[in-house]
């Protein structure tokens, strides 16, 4: 046998150490499951029923990563909830526009198929489909030597949800006097990483060494499905946002109608400790409300006379509370007013 033949191996890809993965993903999707349902992953493409429930259905979609949060997730060689915060940054989405999460693909890049690795992931990303009431139908994993430092990989997700027309979320339910409420974020979510990393090595903080940042800097993204889609099953809300990269003002203003302002009061939102933790260490009061979520993950615009209703749907830790109203249109789209309690 000639040892000098050229192989796809040799180069670097191994397809038996990928197929080894696919036939993992298709059992570990199928347990979860509890039936094959979808039974092709691993095929060129997946097929799934569209509900005949729903009137008049609209399909959304959306697609996302999770940024340098993976960077993370590779210092503490931790990557069992990377996967879910995938899910939650293209279904937090979906729901914006009235959508139930009805399927979910994802795609994964790394340097050398690591099994270990991405089982882990993979796991996360089953259990994030779980809590939005979606199925994992396929995906792709592509093992890239040479783009691709040793030990790194990104992941990347696509969401297609449905919904019905009279349904959906557009600007023209927002009223004048509406109230806009925050729902608390389980932490970064998955956004301003970047500038965390940046922080960390300014500080020369290694975070294996500190309790409190191992566990808030890995904490996964809270997925808002099963409560938002309640509220629009019951024409509870008039509007909705997800807090994600430009923090709250930024998201906010994508779903306000052209006549209409948000007025925000900042003194009102309750901050979690990691976002205390980095204005202490060194990011302005602007630069944290445009990076990060600053403790609000999601954000509710509804008639003031359905609150009361509303705050029953949630669990103590993710109750909402008023931060601010729609009013007649100001110069700005969202107005701030007041300063965030950091202390």
């Amino acid at each position: 046998m000639n040892n000098k033949l050229i192989t796809y191996k040799k180069s670097g890809v191994n397809i038996n150490a990928a197929d080894k993965f696919v036939n993992f993903i298709s059992s570990v999707s199928s347990k979860k499951r509890g039936k094959k349902k979808f039974s092709n992953i691993g095929g060129f493409g997946s097929i799934s029923d569209i509900p005949n429930q729903i009137k008049q259905p609209k399909i959304v979609a959306c697609t996302d990563g999770v940024g340098t949060k993976v960077e993370i997730a590779n210092m503490l060689n931790k990557y069992d909830t990377i996967g879910i915060d995938l899910v939650a940054m293209s279904v937090n989405d979906l729901i914006v526009q009235g959508a139930k999460p009805l399927l979910f693909l994802d795609y994964i890049s790394i340097n050398k198929i690591d099994l270990k690795k991405l089982k882990s992931i993979i796991k996360g990303i089953v259990k994030g489909c779980k809590l939005s009431q979606c199925e994992l139908v396929g995906g792709e994993t592509a093992e890239m030597p040479g783009t691709y430092e040793k030990g790194k990989f990104d992941i990347a997700g696509f969401a297609v949800g449905i919904v019905g027309k009279d349904k959906i979320l557009s600007k023209n339910k927002i009223k004048n006097n509406d109230l806009i409420l925050a729902i608390p974020s389980s932490g970064l979510h998955s956004n301003g990483y970047s500038l965390v990393r940046y922080l960390l090595k300014q500080k020369k903080i290694d975070i294996q060494k500190n309790k409190f940042l191992k566990k808030e800097l890995i904490k996964p993204t809270k997925i808002y499905v099963s409560e938002v889609l309640k509220l629009i099953d019951k024409n509870l809300i008039n509007g909705c946002a997800n807090i994600t990269g430009g923090g709250l003002a930024d998201n906010i203003k994508r779903v306000i109608p052209d006549n209409f302002s948000a007025e925000i009061n900042l003194e009102k939102i309750k901050t979690s400790k990691i976002f205390k933790w980095l204005y202490k260490n060194g990011i302005s009061d602007k630069e944290m409300l445009k990076t990060f979520n600053c403790g609000v993950g999601f954000c509710l615009i509804i008639n003031p006379k359905k609150f009361s209703k509303i705050k029953g749907y949630f669990t103590n830790n993710f109750k909402p509370y008023v931060i601010g109203k729609i009013t007649k249109k100001f110069k700005d789209k969202v107005k701030l007013n007041g300063s965030v309690n950091w202390i």
